[in-house]
């Protein structure tokens, strides 16, 4: 790593030559960019569980603060292309993987997410009318059925009017669904292999939801592709459209719609959809587009006019609520819902 990062400083460096100033600055962001990328990631917990002021911070492993929206790479082994993951892999090229923040695990109900309004964008729980939002079971389901997260360093411009879906984005990272047989923890990043993706349209925007696999998963060898999992998991894909199709029914909301007659999309398209997502979201953080409210502070982005120090990173952190014992949940969570069809 040292060799790496020399190597890596004295190109910079020479390339440079005698501008001090802006060589200095470079090589800050180079070394604090190389880290971020080769570091593990630790979480810590503000407010209690089951709480409106629960709060998950994202740090690298030497315990510096970090944004999971803004600082963590988009693709995990760092081969890209411009900072922009290649259309296609070349032949006989491993396989592109891409880091995943894990928000909710299978299996559960609460709805947690990035919030991507806050500074250091922390994991909390999404809140409706003042309450708690947890989704439905509408049977046979309960709570979400895979892994469920966002690719960070991607966002889903509202101001973007999709070609193929002819719909604005959602304002968020784009979403993932990891279908391997490992249940996660919240917070957790992991590294996937992206083998399709999915348009959903929540009440008129594009919403797309990318099916993946943890590349440490006992079944990731043999999924490969969307028709690998067609071909291995009888009604798997047809319970992911089922899922989305109906999990907001039950709080009075109609069906979802989907483009492409709920067909999922192969991987060369999934591709194109992240590569898409990542250059709004490179915009979102150069200020080159409007972001609303979207909260851009980060730590280590190249020429982003947000970035920060870790000072006072760490400063947002301390102003969070202590962490505490987590709150009852209501029995009404588990209560199963059956819809007429």
């Amino acid at each position: 790593m040292r060799l790496l990062l020399r190597s890596s400083l004295w190109y910079t460096s020479a390339f440079l030559g005698s501008h001090t100033a802006f060589k200095s600055e470079l090589v800050t962001q180079a070394i604090t960019s190389y880290l971020i990328k080769t570091m593990h990631y630790q979480t810590e917990e503000r407010g209690r569980p089951n709480s409106s002021d629960y709060r998950m911070y994202f740090k690298t492993s030497d315990g510096k603060y970090i944004s999971p929206f803004h600082d963590i790479p988009l693709i995990a082994d760092g081969d890209q292309e411009n900072d922009v993951p290649s259309k296609k892999l070349k032949k006989n090229d491993n396989e592109v993987l891409y880091n995943m923040v894990v928000e909710v695990p299978r299996w559960s109900n609460a709805k947690m997410e990035i919030a991507t309004k806050e500074p250091l964008n922390p994991i909390k729980q999404d809140m409706k009318k003042g309450k708690l939002r947890y989704v439905a079971n509408v049977f046979p389901h309960k709570g979400y059925i895979w892994n469920y997260g966002a690719l960070p360093q991607t966002w889903e411009d509202p101001n973007h009017t999709d070609k193929d879906t002819k719909c604005c984005g959602d304002n968020d990272p784009i979403d993932v669904c990891e279908i391997g047989t490992l249940v996660c923890s919240p917070g957790q990043v992991i590294q996937v292999k992206v083998l399709g993706v999915l348009a959903m349209i929540d009440e008129g925007e594009t919403d797309w939801k990318l099916i993946a696999i943890n590349v440490d998963d006992p079944e990731a060898p043999s999924l490969n592709s969307i028709e690998d999992v067609r071909k291995s998991r009888s009604g798997h894909l047809e319970a992911t459209v089922d899922w989305f199709k109906k999990y907001k029914v039950p709080d009075g909301k109609p069906e979802n719609q989907f483009a492409f007659n709920g067909q999922f999309k192969d991987k060369d398209f999934a591709v194109e959809v992240i590569k898409s997502t990542h250059e709004h979201w490179r915009a979102l953080v150069q200020k080159q587009t409007n972001g609303g409210e979207i909260d851009c502070k980060n730590v280590s982005v190249c020429e982003s006019p947000f970035k920060f120090t870790g000072e006072d990173a760490c400063n947002v952190v301390k102003s969070a609520p202590a962490g505490g014992e987590a709150l009852p949940v209501s029995p009404e969570v588990d209560k199963w819902h059956f819809l007429s069809k």
